[in-house]
């Protein structure tokens, strides 16, 4: 019986001796020890009709009655002094250049333990110190993502009129992006467009997939900026343009064409390149090659349309060079 309504329960009397907080782990569902703590400690667990204690030793036949929840303050993101490499910055907004293996913000299990550190957000906090408040307590500033192995430009607010003009752009598509990708294998074409759906997948709930029905709309479009062929196989350096936001977009589609990310194990990218002869391989990149390049939106106050870019970063240009140029 979940612990989010008022519950009642008669100790059998094959339970006595048993530990209140006890107990209550075995007839509340999903329920944590901590959690039962907490209400105990909150005073909405009430054996006999009054408060107790979690180590009171239950005899058998009493009534035990559980009023509700226990309350939580809510969760937030605190500022820590982590590097950051601010691209702009003015009173509504700041561009940041996110590093790979850095997620944008921890999640709501997350959020109360030593796990939220680290993330943009933390940094965020601590560089511009005041963002908005439209995405709550754990995603302050925040107007889009990237995934933690993606690099490259965000835009972020800093008041919630700019958050809610960012949003509204994103929502229309209005905002453009681009990002260099290096997929396995060789593209038939030198452009083309994928506009295959997108959902969860039912089996693998890290992935998303294209394979499924009522996915939500997707588009990207990409061009083949450069191919390789080298001993450890063949790659396309591409630019990829999104029209659409959606998880795991350009590496789903991406994948779905047969071409994985390099780097990109989630979707079918091999952990090591072999060598052509089959005698030989080597890890491959330890994350996605994938970095958002160029950024374009309209600024929420002055209308000025803004455009930002950023090269590759070192660790894909020289995984690269390698590639280019093998010893």
């Amino acid at each position: 019986m979940p612990a989010s309504q008022t519950s009642a329960f008669t100790v059998p009397g094959e339970d006595a001796g048993l530990r209140l907080d006890v107990f209550l782990v075995r007839q509340l569902s999903d329920v944590s020890r901590a959690r039962v703590q907490e209400l105990i400690a909150q005073k909405k667990v009430l054996v006999e009709g009054a408060a107790a204690k979690p180590s009171l030793k239950l005899r058998g036949g009493e009534s035990v009655t559980v009023l509700g929840p226990a309350e939580r303050p809510p969760l937030r993101a605190v500022a820590e002094d982590i590097a950051l490499d601010v691209v702009y910055e003015d009173p509504a907004l700041g561009v940041v250049n996110k590093p790979a293996g850095m997620l944008v913000h921890a999640g709501a299990g997350r959020a109360d333990d030593n796990r939220n550190r680290g993330t943009l957000v933390n940094a965020l906090l601590h560089r511009f110190r005041s963002l908005s408040a439209v995405g709550g307590g754990l995603r302050p500033g925040i107007v889009h993502r990237l995934d933690k192995d993606t690099s490259g430009l965000m835009v972020v607010a800093k008041d919630d009129a700019a958050h809610r003009h960012l949003a509204e752009q994103f929502s229309r598509r209005q905002v453009k992006k681009k990002y260099i990708a290096l997929v396995h294998g060789w593209l038939k074409q030198d452009a083309g467009r994928v506009e295959s759906t997108i959902s969860r997948d039912r089996v693998r709930r890290r992935r998303m997939t294209t394979r499924r029905s009522g996915g939500r709309a997707a588009l990207s479009e990409y061009r083949v900026q450069e191919r390789m062929a080298c001993a450890w196989g063949r790659f396309s350096l591409l630019e990829v343009g999104i029209a659409t936001g959606r998880t795991h977009q350009i590496r789903v589609h991406l994948s779905s064409l047969g071409h994985p990310v390099v780097g990109d194990a989630l979707y079918g990218a091999p952990r090591r390149l072999s060598a052509r002869d089959g005698k030989t391989s080597v890890p491959t990149l330890p994350r996605n090659f994938l970095h958002a390049s160029a950024l374009q939106f309209t600024h929420p106050r002055s209308g000025a349309a803004l455009r930002f870019s950023r090269p590759l970063p070192e660790d894909l240009n020289n995984f690269l060079g390698t590639l280019r140029h093998p010893t």
